[in-house]
C-alpha cells in the first residue's frame, strides 16, 4: 500500500487521477456551490489541466525510454512550478492589507482575452482584482488556493520522485 513503492505508471495514472478529481471538484464548487472563479484561479485549473495531460501520458508510455520517463516528469514539475506560482501569487493577494487590494475590474478572464492583446491580459490577471482577494471557502482554517498550492507542491516532488529515481 506504500505509493513509493509503486510501479512508475501506478503513481503517474495516480497523479492524473489526482488532478482529474481536483478539477473535478473545482467544477463542482463552480456549477453546483455557485461560486465563480477569478483569472487566476482559471490560470491554476489550465496548470492542473497541463499536469494531468503528463501524468497521464507518463502512465500510458510508461518508464522506457528512460529519456521519455525523465521528459514527462520534467513538464509535470514545470506544470507544478507555474501553478505554484500563480497560486502563491493568489494567497499573497488574499493576505493583502483592505486598503492594498485592487478595486474589482468587473472582466472575465475571456472576454479580456477577446478584448486585449495577450500581454496586456497577463498584466491584468497579475495585477489581480478585488475578486481574488476575496476568501468564500476555506477548509481546515485555509483557502482554495492555499489548498491548490499544497496539490502543486505534492504532486510536483511526486512527479519527480518518480521519474528521476533509479529504478530497478
Amino acid at each position: 500500500m506504500n505509493p513509493f513503492a509503486w510501479s512508475f505508471r501506478a503513481q503517474f495514472f495516480a497523479g492524473f487521477v489526482c488532478c482529474a478529481a481536483l478539477l473535478g471538484y473545482a467544477l463542482y464548487v463552480e456549477h453546483g456551490m455557485l461560486m465563480m472563479p477569478c483569472p487566476l484561479c482559471i490560470l491554476q485549473r489550465i496548470a492542473f489541466v497541463f499536469m494531468g495531460v503528463f501524468f497521464l501520458l507518463g502512465a500510458i508510455i510508461g518508464p522506457r525510454p528512460g529519456w521519455l520517463r525523465i521528459v514527462n516528469a520534467s513538464l509535470v514539475g514545470l506544470g507544478a512550478v507555474v501553478g505554484g506560482g500563480i497560486a502563491g501569487w493568489h494567497v499573497r493577494m488574499q493576505h493583502l492589507p483592505a486598503d492594498e487590494v485592487p478595486s474589482c475590474g468587473g472582466m472575465e478572464l475571456g472576454y479580456m482575452l477577446d478584448a486585449f492583446p495577450l500581454q496586456t491580459v497577463i498584466e491584468r490577471v497579475f495585477t489581480g482584482s478585488g475578486d481574488c482577494a476575496k476568501i468564500d471557502w476555506t477548509f481546515l482554517g485555509l483557502s482554495m488556493p492555499v489548498w491548490t498550492l499544497v496539490w502543486f507542491v505534492g504532486l510536483g516532488v511526486g512527479a519527480l520522485w518518480a521519474g528521476l529515481r533509479r529504478r530497478a
